[in-house]
């Protein structure tokens, strides 16, 4: 299954309450952090909520 990779390139500071928990959900808690998650309709999701927020990256 192919996977994805996310960094939270801004700061959650002042986003919508739900931005941040979906945020925290993908386990991005400030600039920086990066995370590799499934590439699966849940994940896709949660990347058109809150994709101005990160870089996403497809691994293997």
């Amino acid at each position: 299954m192919a996977k994805l990779k996310l960094k939270l390139v801004k700061s959650l500071n002042g986003r919508h309450d739900k931005h941040i928990a979906t945020a925290q959900s993908l386990g991005l808690h400030r600039i920086g952090n990066e995370t590799v998650q499934p590439d699966n309709p849940c994940t896709r999701g949660k990347i058109a909520q809150i994709g101005y927020l990160l870089q996403v990256t497809e691994e293997e």
